[in-house]
């Protein structure tokens, strides 16, 4: 593991920054308030937990990955940098549609965008974090071929934040006994 550097602190605090910039506007263009920030609360912790579990659970398929509480304190770091990240997809997504809500009306077009977004944005954070050595792979690690990273972290970011805003969004829905919130 890396100590930390410049651009550790610096890019977490401009993903961050952008969070609440991105949560401002739509929550100014929302007209179901209440409901949007129950949503983003919800989202929040569902991406917390979620991404705590995933990275907790492939500890093993790293370079000196054990069970030991560093490993674990490091997994719970990275997955607030991955609900930090969860965010800022769904936020994104939400400007590209002009809906604050825009999960309500998901279908198989904007879930396989969803899937390519994160699994190309994996793609790209891997290999920056490979390059400067924040971690490496064990050799359990399955790799996907040609461009030799690793297909765990990648699938979690193809799979969980489809799952989180599909769950929280049922979540809230079921909180408020909506069907819909348009």
């Amino acid at each position: 593991m890396q100590s930390l550097s410049f651009s550790i602190v610096v890019i977490p605090i401009i993903a961050i920054s952008l969070d609440i910039l991105l949560y401002a506007i739509l929550l100014h263009k929302a007209t179901k308030k209440t409901i949007f920030k129950q949503f983003v609360f919800a989202l929040i912790l569902a991406a917390l937990i979620l991404n705590a579990v995933w990275e907790v659970s492939q500890i093993p398929l790293y370079v000196g990955g054990t069970y030991s509480w560093n490993h674990i304190l490091f997994c719970l770091l990275a997955s607030l940098a991955d609900a930090i990240m969860v965010m800022l997809i769904f936020f994104g997504f939400a400007m590209i549609y002009k809906n604050a809500l825009w999960i309500q009306n998901l279908n198989l077009s904007r879930s396989v965008f969803l899937i390519l977004t994160g699994g190309v944005g994996a793609v790209l954070a891997e290999t920056r974090h490979l390059s400067i050595g924040t971690w490496s792979y064990a050799e359990t690690m399955p790799l996907i071929p040609i461009i030799n990273v690793g297909l765990s972290p990648v699938l979690q970011f193809m799979i969980l934040p489809l799952l989180i805003y599909v769950f929280s969004f049922k979540m809230v829905m079921l909180f408020n006994n909506d069907s819909k919130v348009i």
